[in-house]
């Protein structure tokens, strides 16, 4: 991601005051917010019409195309990752929602394994660690760059784990990974949501700054995706 980051201090130094600095970066963080909301609102909404439809349930994971269901958000957000910054501002819109709607498909799966009830209260847990962890993140004095190479090398030391659980199926390990996950992905809430606060400046153009506050929702988005995630393993109740 090509994206510049910069501090708010070079900001008021090429004539801004510090108030109109904390006017634009509240704006620009709202909208981050806002996007990362409506994501989640409609993977919601899409997983959960899915999920009520036993034969679009059945046609999706009762065969070869639930994989392909499964394998399509991580290409698309792997593609949004990479070309965001060569891409218009309504076409990196367009994606961040198809790619949340794909979301909802693949997780309309987790209906099939926990009960409704677990999955809202895994929810509501999530979200208010996210929340905490993400205002900590906002308004910490503290630089919480030095995280970031440990929580990469955690993140693909469960991705890693994850792999090989596939085909050992240990309960144990699973209970190790879930519980690395929930760890790993606590501290990216902060961290993420430092940076994204630092990659505001305040003389970009709409579109940056739009395209800017897609790919920081993103971020957020699947730090709470796979917050709650790894919570369900722990919270969820299975059908």
């Amino acid at each position: 991601m090509a994206f510049e980051t910069r501090q708010r201090g070079y900001d008021v130094s090429v004539g801004r005051s510090a108030a109109e600095v904390d006017a634009g970066l509240r704006a620009y963080m709202l909208s981050v917010y806002n996007y990362m909301a409506s994501a989640l609102a409609l993977t919601g909404i899409v997983a959960m019409v899915v999920s009520t439809n036993d034969a679009l349930m059945s046609a999706i994971f009762g065969s070869g195309l639930g994989f392909v269901v499964m394998l399509a958000p991580i290409g698309l957000v792997l593609f949004l990752s990479m070309r965001i910054h060569k891409m218009s501002f309504g076409a990196a819109q367009t994606t961040f929602w198809i790619y949340a709607a794909l979301m909802g498909l693949s997780l309309s799966s987790i209906f099939l394994v926990y009960t409704g009830e677990s999955i809202a209260r895994t929810f509501f847990i999530a979200a208010s660690t996210f929340g905490a962890m993400s205002l900590y993140g906002y308004t910490t004095k503290k630089d919480l760059s030095g995280w970031g190479s440990f929580l990469f090398m955690g993140l693909i030391g469960i991705i890693l784990a994850s792999v090989v659980n596939i085909f050992l199926g240990s309960g144990m390990l699973q209970f190790v990974i879930s519980a690395a996950g929930v760890l790993i992905f606590t501290g990216l809430t902060a961290y993420d949501t430092q940076r994204i606060k630092e990659s505001y400046f305040v003389h970009d153009d709409q579109a940056v700054a739009g395209k800017k506050a897609i790919f920081g929702a993103l971020q957020l988005y699947l730090d709470f995706i796979n917050l709650f995630i790894m919570l369900l393993h722990f919270f969820g109740n299975r059908e």
